[in-house]
């Protein structure tokens, strides 16, 4: 009788186990392919934006593109979208354009927010196939850095430090990213 509850344990212990490994290898695979995204070719998509225009990602091609992924709830989102649009203010006309991609679950959220902390930047709606693309959007807000020739050349997730995304902008901006 012992030796028999001993293994069911051993038994319980490794189905435990194995599922726990399944799980955890699910919920890393959008980190892995958001890992191979960098120096790859971003993913491109058309959507329209908020105000009704068509935006084609590859269509900014010859640009540093900083694509934001942001909610009008993420308190750390709404920090730095001020500071996204001065950028877009004074290194737009040096070839940066500034992309937010709103994760919010309807765009009347997103237009509400913007209404009343309005950006200089377009701002599309984006949804868990969007976010796959990327790598997956595990948390808020997610920026990505794209060069000039349309690859994706980083990756900061949560509150990022602006002065390190500022620099690599100017970089890239300057000396392009070889």
């Amino acid at each position: 009788m012992k030796e028999q509850m001993a293994s069911i344990v051993t038994i319980a212990r490794i189905w435990s186990l194995a599922a726990l490994m399944i799980v955890a290898a699910t919920v890393s695979m959008p980190y892995a392919n958001a890992e191979s995204l960098i120096g790859k070719p971003a993913p491109d998509f058309t959507s329209e934006t908020l105000d009704g225009h068509s935006l084609q990602l590859s269509a900014y091609r010859g640009k540093v593109v900083l694509l934001n992924f942001w909610a009008s709830w993420c308190t750390p989102c709404r920090a730095e979208m001020p500071t996204f649009s001065a950028w877009q203010r004074e290194l737009g006309p040096q070839g940066l354009q500034i992309i937010g991609v709103s994760m919010d679950d309807d765009a009347a959220s997103a237009k509400k927010f913007l209404t009343q902390r309005p950006v200089d930047y377009p701002v599309v709606m984006g949804d868990a196939k969007l976010a796959e693309r990327f790598g997956g959007v595990l948390g808020l807000p997610l920026t990505l850095l794209i060069d000039k020739q349309g690859r994706v050349i980083g990756r900061y997730e949560g509150e990022s430090d602006l002065q390190v995304v500022r620099a690599k902008i100017e970089t890239l901006l300057w000396h392009g990213s070889d």
